[in-house]
């Protein structure tokens, strides 16, 4: 495989003709966590072809607009959790109905719903948040919001499962792999296919209003963050460093998000 062996270049690309069909591939493919990469191929009889060999069948013109929207949330359960780090709290539950992945939403305190809410969009890492992995801050920035909306009384911490950047564990540990060989974060999401970063942001907006938000201080060294979230009809009245997590084994993946991904380290 790419990993092991990977192909030589230089390598050149045949460019030409209508490439919908292809980002529909792709972006379906991505949506299974799977690698980004599709045989794409014309059929005298398609329909035929999926009936003989068992196949699933999915319309393309049905498929694309499914693949770009962001399913609804619905709540779906709460419950008091007491945490070490920021004591009082209750955990929400956020599920779509397209059956993808739930999310989370953390309430330390009682928040007030007319006020700007300290908030954290943060995107599930099982190496970081429950490893204790050193490669990354994830773990750190995890704990370091909720003790500090326990210092303050109130926040809203958004647990997004939304692993390795949007690409899912399996493809994260991929890009570890080629980290390994000696490509930085964002060199080895490209040589997988992926791009920088594949999350989406919207459902964080989404939770936020469905919860009676509609300002935010925000915790964040991503300046996207905040545009997203602007873009989404919430007012970000402050942005919050949090600047934590720092150890010899992320310096450069650090390094690699300030430079590529305009973080504000």
């Amino acid at each position: 495989g790419d990993l092991t062996h990977p192909m030589k270049g230089p390598l050149r690309s045949l460019r030409g003709g209508d490439a919908a069909l292809h980002r529909t591939a792709l972006a379906l493919v991505k949506s299974a966590h799977l690698l980004p990469a599709a045989v794409v191929t014309d059929l005298t009889d398609g329909p035929g072809f999926a009936r003989e060999h068992r196949l699933t069948l999915l319309p393309a013109a049905l498929a694309e607009p499914r693949l770009a929207e962001t399913g609804p949330l619905a709540p779906v359960a709460q419950a008091r959790v007491p945490v070490e780090a920021a004591g009082a709290g209750r955990l929400h539950v956020f599920r779509p109905g397209d059956g993808s992945e739930e999310h989370y939403a953390f309430e330390v305190g009682q928040p007030r719903r007319d006020a700007p809410v300290l908030a954290r969009l943060h995107s599930a890492c099982f190496t970081g948040d429950v490893l204790g992995s050193l490669k990354c801050d994830c773990g750190p920035q995890l704990r370091g919001a909720l003790a500090q909306m326990g210092a303050e009384g109130a926040g809203v911490l958004l647990y997004l499962n939304q692993e390795g950047r949007g690409i899912g564990l399996a493809n994260k540990l991929r890009a570890y792999s080629l980290q390994d060989q000696g490509f930085d974060t964002v060199e080895a999401n490209h040589r997988l296919g992926f791009e920088d970063d594949e999350r989406d942001f919207r459902i964080g907006s989404d939770i936020l209003r469905r919860m009676g938000f509609s300002e935010v201080r925000l915790m964040t060294n991503n300046p996207a963050k905040l545009t997203m979230m602007e873009e989404q009809g919430l007012t970000v009245v402050e942005r919050v460093p949090l600047s934590v997590g720092r150890t010899a084994e992320n310096s450069g993946y650090l390094a690699t998000k300030a430079a590529k991904s305009g973080h504000l380290l």
